[in-house]
């Protein structure tokens, strides 16, 4: 099973550790993209702090992060699972985990980054603030500037089992899965349903949203869970008790959706 998850806006602080040895990081395939998106934000937050907040869409309140990108590559570097923090890295509680799940985690989880394309969560990255809804002067945006390259990469990343796609829709422009791999994925939304008058409403809440898909996560980690498909993991949802609404795609080379419905929101 392969998980893709989003990244975090906010991040923990880099650290003490050694910094950025970009060629160990995992997916070599994406290794000269990587470098080029970092050699262009290294320079352009070094040359021009205006300019950078402007294109990065930072607030006058954010402006440390221009300096700490421009800094990218000396600065400490720690595994992505401790840099990412934020509602859904809190809920899945990576540090909490048992060993076990925690080797399930390393290989399993893959989370995307306008600056990185996408790391596993023992990759070593330092602290950095480029989102995937990033247009950089030179690349260019840069969900379309790792559609193309994810495009060769990740296919063999997802292996021959199921994909569980959990990213925003910033993220998930950067890859979308085509084809055979299309037809073992599955993406997850999560409602939150509530009787208004008598008659029950559905709504998306952003936060418990992404809680709830990090102890989703959480769970299938803890349980050691291995569905091998979209209509597996259905099962396996249920199992650990979460009210999950499933219907098979109407044609082939198209993705699953799973509602997952709640009625309280924590």
């Amino acid at each position: 099973m392969l998980v893709l998850l989003p990244p975090s806006e906010g991040k923990a602080a880099s650290g003490r550790g050694a910094p950025l040895k970009a060629e160990g990081l995992s997916l070599p395939g994406l290794s000269g993209a990587r470098q080029a998106v970092l050699d262009e934000l290294v320079e352009l937050c070094a040359a021009d702090e205006e300019k950078a907040r402007e294109v990065l869409g930072l607030s006058e309140g954010l402006r440390g992060e221009v300096a700490k990108n421009a800094e990218l590559r000396t600065a400490g570097a720690r595994p992505a699972g401790e840099i990412y923090t934020g509602v859904l890295y809190d809920a899945l509680g990576l540090a909490s985990l048992d060993a076990a799940a925690k080797r399930r985690a390393a290989k399993s989880l893959l989370v995307f980054s306008g600056l990185w394309g996408a790391v596993r969560v023992t990759d070593r990255i330092p602290s950095y603030r480029c989102s995937m809804g990033v247009k950089l002067p030179g690349l260019g945006a840069l969900n379309a500037y790792w559609r193309e390259v994810m495009a060769d990469v990740l296919p063999e990343a997802a292996g021959q089992g199921l994909v569980l796609d959990l990213r925003s829709s910033a993220y998930a422009s950067a890859w979308k899965p085509k084809g055979e791999v299309a037809g073992r994925t599955a993406t997850v939304r999560v409602l939150h349903a509530q009787l208004v008058d008598g008659v029950e409403k559905r709504s998306v809440v952003s936060h418990f949203n992404k809680a709830t898909k990090g102890r989703i996560v959480r769970d299938l980690l803890q349980a050691g869970a291995a569905p091998a498909s979209p209509a597996e993991l259905v099962g396996t949802l249920r199992g650990l008790g979460y009210a999950v609404e499933a219907e098979a795609p109407g044609k082939a080379g198209k993705a699953w959706q799973l509602d997952v419905v709640v009625t309280e929101i924590h």
